[in-house]
């Protein structure tokens, strides 16, 4: 819940500033107890099992194999965080959660919180540490190499697949809407992952092919996705490294999710490879949590570029403004930015 007013802005009945309160900061201080219990329920499938219908107390407890004596305060909890609805003693999912938090449905955006439970909530924690040393607080403190160890375990991999297409889905869906297609003919998405951005733009335009370019070990992964639509004729996988190998030609190019896991070198390198591919007239679609230029409203693209911290040696997100002028470094000659869907927005480079 957030308050309508900001301390400041209320006002008593007598047209008074009203006397701050600590609401607001103790909300967000304990905030991290809501995020865990809808990471938690997540990972129980709770909301895959109401999704058959509604259940009592105790049969939604012992589906869920609990314990007796915080599970009603569990559930009402997430009734009380707006997360399911309960009448006459019955727990459902809110249209929401049905919608979004099935498993058996494709609209699941379940991974990526599969994700944040299993690996971000804990390396958050050392967040006072990143911000101190400016290192990574990941499977780095231990010496590994987050993408070294994830592109080598195929179940972590498939399971991260699935969250970048959960955390991918509206954006795809605005960008097939909103960029004008009509006016080109092929799609390779850079760092595809499942496919999910050339998947929903071949769905809309029946004139449209392409497909994604990323690490071999993904090869699989995108071709049972993009098969799992009917599209394996139109759509289909290259292999490389996109620092170490040269790009795939294509009409429009798209980076989603990709250029904040990187430091300013590397983002400009990957900008100016999208513009040495491109062909004349073609188009590079850069698409992200994009902070607003004023650096005040975005708050989840700024908390993302702190993720970057936790994750990354030298990752970080940026505004727009901060994007076009890369761009125009890289030559193209000319940007915008339009929102998309949630707090992602794209940034479109002509060539």
């Amino acid at each position: 819940m957030q308050p309508t007013q900001t301390s400041a802005e209320s006002t008593s009945s007598e047209g008074q500033a009203a006397a701050p309160t600590p609401e607001a900061i103790m909300q967000l201080g304990f905030g991290f107890w809501g995020s865990k219990v809808l990471l938690s329920a997540v990972e129980l499938n709770l909301f895959s099992e109401l999704a058959a219908g509604p259940l009592d107390a105790e049969e939604l407890r012992e589906r869920l194999d609990l314990n007796p004596r915080s599970a009603r305060d569990f559930f009402d909890a997430l009734v009380a965080l707006g997360m399911l609805e309960r009448e006459d003693g019955r727990y459902a999912n809110t249209p929401a959660t049905e919608l979004f938090l099935d498993q058996a449905k494709p609209s699941y955006v379940g991974g990526i919180l599969e994700m944040a439970n299993t690996r971000l909530y804990p390396f958050w924690g050392s967040l006072t540490e990143g911000l101190r040393t400016g290192a990574p607080q990941n499977e780095a403190k231990v010496g590994e190499d987050f993408f070294e160890v994830l592109y080598a375990d195929p179940a972590r991999l498939a399971q991260f697949a699935r969250a970048m297409s959960a955390v991918s889905g509206g954006a795809a869906q605005a960008i097939a809407a909103k960029f004008p297609w009509q006016d080109h003919g092929s799609v390779i998405d850079v760092g595809c992952a499942e496919g999910a951005v050339p998947v929903q733009v071949a769905l809309r335009h029946e004139h449209i092919t392409g497909g994604g370019f990323d690490l071999p070990a993904i090869g699989p992964i995108f071709d049972a996705y993009v098969s799992n639509f009917g599209l394996g004729g139109r759509l289909s996988f290259t292999a490389g490294d996109f620092f170490a190998d040269p790009l795939p030609e294509a009409d429009v190019l798209v980076m989603g999710h990709i250029l904040h896991d990187w430091d300013l070198d590397e983002k400009r390198q990957l900008l100016q490879k999208a513009y040495d591919a491109l062909p004349d007239g073609g188009a590079l679609i850069v698409y992200e949590a994009i902070i607003d230029d004023e650096r005040r409203e975005n708050a989840f693209g700024l908390l993302m570029s702190l993720n970057m911290l936790i994750e990354t040696p030298g990752g970080f997100d940026y505004t727009g403004a901060d994007c076009r002028a890369w761009m125009q470094e890289a030559g193209f000659r000319e940007s915008y930015v339009e929102p998309l869907a949630g707090p992602d927005s794209m940034v479109v480079a002509l060539k």
